[in-house]
């Protein structure tokens, strides 16, 4: 669906950042396409043609902007799409659904056909899926070529393309440029970290209130797993048999964290830098939310003291759930403790060595059958956890991202022992669902949030942060 372009004109010379990354602007002289907010002054106006994603201006035959950097956006509504069915595709996508597969097994998987499918992603993205998971891969391995020193060829891996040629091709396509030319010309990285590892930028719209994400990561934060100190938050992670560290910390010059990625091997480097941005809720769109929620008076002024706060995302599914059946049960440092020997009699050490960070989170497998009973968790949680882990095994329950909120609380409902409340957190943390609503009866509006609705999630974390505040 293009945009409209009296309001587009109208976005573009009140210079507003709010309208960053909602629409596209491509001049048919140059064949180039911008962000609202590029510094260089646009076309004349029948030279401009307006578009509601990236993907939609690339598959029009434009390249991204090398002063806005318009492939490096931040994910906003027009990106994620205005259809429930569009917004769980795009997960899919961004997880690496056709990386390998097709437009038909992704249908599948939202419940569509795929020639609804597509309609549907052309009708609110201006794009197909493979046209939005191509332009996707371009835009990491761009951000690659220019942010890091991998060699091109480990890079095209990284960025999903299955050969050289195909990586060339596109890269040309969509830049005008080869990946060898765009790696003489990238800029030098401002604020870099002399870090060991591979260091990665994740643009956000502003704000971004990061002293109430850490504060609500490090109130949890399980020792040997996670840390937060000075600033930065670092963890342990887990994915396709590979453990390593990520670190994250804001950069001080722009809207963006800097990610600090210490893996053996990445090749699931979009995997793990997708997991990363839900963790970090970097798709919110702030402004948007604080228009609606600032409505109600009990928000109006929790928003003023913490203007950004995101929703925390989780790196894992299982863990969350994990978290959810052990917190329910147990006061905030017995938690914290459990958790913390759990991680260090069932998890996995690291192969390199970091101080404080030694091994990680338990998975399913490791917890099926575990004798709970030596960390000190007692009979009744160990059974639930055993229920959820064998649950997982057994693939009755899946943490993919398709499900919807009603979908994902379903199924976690079915394992004994996870009431509603638990299952509303871990949709919360784990789905990275907006609506989410994990506040108990007895805290809750007598409406149960309704008129906070479609942002639930984020009235939950203003609460939280409020009452952290106070005690």
């Amino acid at each position: 669906m293009a945009p409209e372009p009296s309001v587009c004109w109208q976005a573009v010379h009140s210079r507003d950042a709010r309208f960053d990354g909602r629409f596209f602007a491509g001049a048919t002289t140059t064949r180039v396409y911008c962000r609202s907010i590029c510094p260089v002054p646009f076309a004349r106006p029948h030279n401009i043609v307006w578009f509601a994603s990236a993907a939609a201006a690339e598959s029009a035959g434009f390249r991204p902007c090398r002063r806005c950097r318009s492939a490096a956006s931040p994910g906003t509504p027009a990106w994620i799409g205005t259809s429930a069915v569009v917004s769980r595709a795009m997960r899919l996508i961004a997880e690496g659904a056709l990386d390998g597969g097709d437009t038909t097994a992704l249908a599948e998987r939202v419940g569509l056909g795929p020639r609804h499918l597509r309609r549907l992603f052309v009708e609110h993205l201006g794009a197909s899926p493979t046209r939005i998971a191509i332009t996707r891969r371009v835009h990491f391995a761009r951000n690659l070529i220019e942010e890091t020193t991998l060699p091109i060829t480990e890079l095209a891996a990284c960025a999903g393309f299955r050969s050289i040629r195909q990586f060339n091709h596109a890269m040309r396509s969509a830049t005008g440029e080869s990946p060898t030319e765009l790696r003489r010309l990238k800029r030098v990285a401002r604020g870099a970290t002399h870090q060991p590892g591979l260091l990665i930028r994740l643009p956000y719209r502003p704000p971004f209130h990061w002293a109430g994400m850490l504060a609500f990561l490090g109130s949890r934060a399980i020792a040997g797993v996670e840390t937060v100190r000075d600033g930065v938050y670092r963890r342990t992670v887990e994915i396709g048999g590979v453990t390593g560290v990520i670190g994250v910390q804001p950069d001080r010059a722009e809207h963006q964290l800097l990610i600090n990625l210490e893996l053996p091997r990445y090749e699931s480097l979009m995997a793990v830098v997708e997991r990363v941005r839900r963790m970090f809720d970097l798709a919110a769109d702030p402004c948007q939310i604080a228009d609606h929620l600032s409505r109600d008076q009990i928000l109006r002024p929790l928003l003023a003291v913490h203007p950004g706060l995101r929703v925390a995302g989780i790196w894992d599914g299982f863990e969350a759930a994990v978290r959810a059946i052990v917190g329910e049960r147990l006061a905030d440092q017995t938690r914290r403790a459990a958790l913390a020997r759990l991680a260090r009699t069932f998890g996995r050490p690291l192969t390199q060595i970091t101080p404080d960070l030694l091994y990680s989170f338990p998975n399913p497998q490791d917890l099926a059958e575990a004798n709970l009973a030596t960390v000190g968790i007692g009979r009744e949680l160990a059974s639930t956890i055993h229920a959820l882990a064998r649950s997982v095994l057994k693939g009755d329950l899946t943490f993919e991202a398709s499900m919807n909120r009603e979908d994902a609380i379903a199924r976690l409902r079915i394992v004994r022992g996870i009431n509603r409340h638990m299952a509303e957190y871990i949709a919360m943390r784990a789905f990275s669902e907006p609506d989410a609503f994990p506040i108990a009866s007895d805290r809750a509006p007598a409406d149960g949030g309704d008129a906070w609705r479609p942002w639930r999630a984020y009235a939950a974390m203003y609460l939280w942060s409020d009452y952290q505040l106070r005690v």
